[in-house]
């Protein structure tokens, strides 16, 4: 009998708490480590591998876009960045889009935007409203935006130009910026992944976006995680009824492929122009064709809909099987973006349930987050329950 192969990454940077787990492939929702053992993932990669693993459909057209063209210069034209650029447009009823590669990025496209959009309107300083727990990157101006002092500790100091307010209340936000000129947008996610699945309320949603078009300030909404049908509709926002000005998306856009994308309504599409914004890799054909191909495959496999449904299921059994637990606080979120906060830290519980064949996260510490592709099914759903249930009834337990 071979002896297993060690999970070590000696030469790589230090930066992430790594379990000691190597992955080697993936097949829809399941996942296998290099020694053989398989997991369900009730991670997606963190809600990017929308399609699961391997997607035929998925493999075949990046394999065919391989063999034509992986890289082009933005100097010139690149026809699938239009392609998915009026899909998007189609999708979200807003009016052109900037490509880059991750999250990060758009947000930082984002802020530039709303400097810009304040600086063309006379404003020297501009300001924009962010939220407490927020999570919006970790470059220097997306960590300043954040709402996490442990993301800030050690890189201060951070970037001026923003005023952070708690979730969910409109009393607090006016009162941090009445009388206040040089605000110029409000930027948040509709469902907060990293701060611990917690949803901004439909009415605070579409009276922000009643004081936004009152004051003249764009409203952002970062769709990174909480975006692309995970929560049942195509937009998280669109439970409320609303519409951004900018949104930014990036995760499941790509089903695993690195891309990010900037979306702007009409009061922001023109504000950045030749040399006010760029990049060497955003919007290369490959990327593009994981896009494009991502979309149409959700449609015509109807993943809006499973997304709901199975979401639906998810957060009900584990409802029931959590009902009268002490220690379990709550279950929260849409679709299939689904938190269980816990009454104490639970970080413990990422290696015990891999033992046991379940992958997910924790987030803020007390919050274990479920973010599974959108091909999950009613069945791996039910599975999901059975390992974590009764891991989390131990865990408390002891």
């Amino acid at each position: 009998m071979s002896e297993p192969i060690a999970a070590a990454s000696p030469h790589v940077m230090n930066t992430y708490g790594r379990l000691p787990i190597a992955m080697s492939h993936g097949r829809g929702s399941r996942v296998w480590d290099v020694n053989g053992k398989e997991y369900l993932d009730g991670l997606g990669g963190i809600a990017v591998n929308t399609l699961g693993h391997a997607h035929p459909k998925l493999v075949a057209a990046l394999q065919e876009q391989v063999g034509q063209m992986i890289h082009c210069s933005n100097y010139y034209h690149v026809p699938g960045q239009e392609v998915l650029a009026a899909k998007l447009v189609e999708i979200t009823g807003m009016q052109n889009v900037f490509f880059c590669n991750s999250g990060l990025e758009a947000n930082e496209a984002a802020l530039k935007i709303a400097r810009k959009f304040g600086h063309d309107k006379g404003i020297a300083k501009a300001e924009v409203v962010v939220f407490e727990n927020a999570f919006h990157g970790r470059s220097i101006a997306t960590l300043s935006a954040t709402g996490n002092p442990k993301i800030h500790a050690g890189f201060e100091p951070l970037v001026p130009g923003f005023i952070r307010v708690p979730r969910n209340d409109m009393e607090a936000l006016r009162r941090a910026t009445d009388g206040n000129p040089n605000i110029t947008a409000v930027l948040l996610e509709p469902i907060q992944g990293e701060g611990g699945i917690h949803e901004y309320h439909a009415d605070f949603l579409q009276q922000l976006r009643a004081l936004c078009d009152e004051r003249d300030w764009l409203l952002m909404l970062d769709e990174i995680q909480c975006g692309l049908g995970r929560t049942g509709k195509w937009f998280a926002h669109q439970w409320a009824g609303i519409q951004p000005d900018v949104m930014s998306l990036a995760k499941g856009l790509g089903s695993g492929v690195p891309i990010g994308a900037l979306v702007a309504g009409p009061r922001a599409a023109d504000v950045l122009q030749p040399g006010n914004h760029g990049t060497t890799f955003g919007g290369n054909p490959l990327a593009m064709r994981a896009g494009i191909e991502t979309i149409r495959i959700m449609e015509e496999e109807q993943l809006l809909e499973n997304a709901a449904q199975v979401g639906q299921h998810l957060k009900q059994a584990l409802e029931q099987a959590f009902a009268g637990i002490e220690g379990v606080k709550e279950v929260r979120g849409h679709g299939l973006m689904l938190g269980v906060e816990l009454s104490k830290p639970c970080g413990a519980l990422l290696e015990q349930a891999a033992e046991r064949g379940l992958l997910f996260s924790v987030t803020a510490d007390r919050v274990i987050r479920l973010v599974p592709p959108l091909t999950l099914t009613r069945a791996e759903a039910d599975e999901i329950v059975a390992i974590l249930a009764p891991l989390v009834k131990e865990f408390l337990a002891a």
